[in-house]
């Protein structure tokens, strides 16, 4: 079983490249803290796959957060604090996985990358 993480991002927020790569990476972080420890092992083992995918706006952003739980699929949603680029928290990103990149793919295998 091959695996991998997905790190759905939010277009509509046009994000400055350093600030979502931070965004990103806080998602990719918090996604894998609470994966099982032998699936970020074999993950690690695989080279650590990860993609980057957008998705329109925070509605569409928390509906592939809820379609994720109900896959059983191990997500993290990222709310930024809103004291740099952001005047307020706002809701950023997801991470989902590391997991089974078939299940991951019927969930997200219809968006774009980023």
């Amino acid at each position: 079983m091959a695996l991998k993480q997905v790190i759905l991002v939010r277009s509509d927020l046009k994000m400055p490249k350093g600030k979502m790569a931070a965004q990103a990476a806080h998602a990719a972080v918090a996604a894998a803290l609470k994966s099982e420890k032998h699936k970020i092992k074999e993950w690690q083992n695989e080279g650590m796959k990860k993609v980057v995918l957008k998705v329109k706006d925070r509605k569409e952003l928390i509906k592939y957060k809820n379609k994720a739980d109900i896959m059983g699929l191990v997500s993290a949603l990222i709310t930024d604090s809103g004291r740099t680029f952001f005047k307020r928290a706002t809701t950023t990103c997801l991470g989902i996985g590391p997991d089974d990149e078939e299940k991951i793919d019927m969930l997200t295998g219809n968006l774009k990358m980023v």
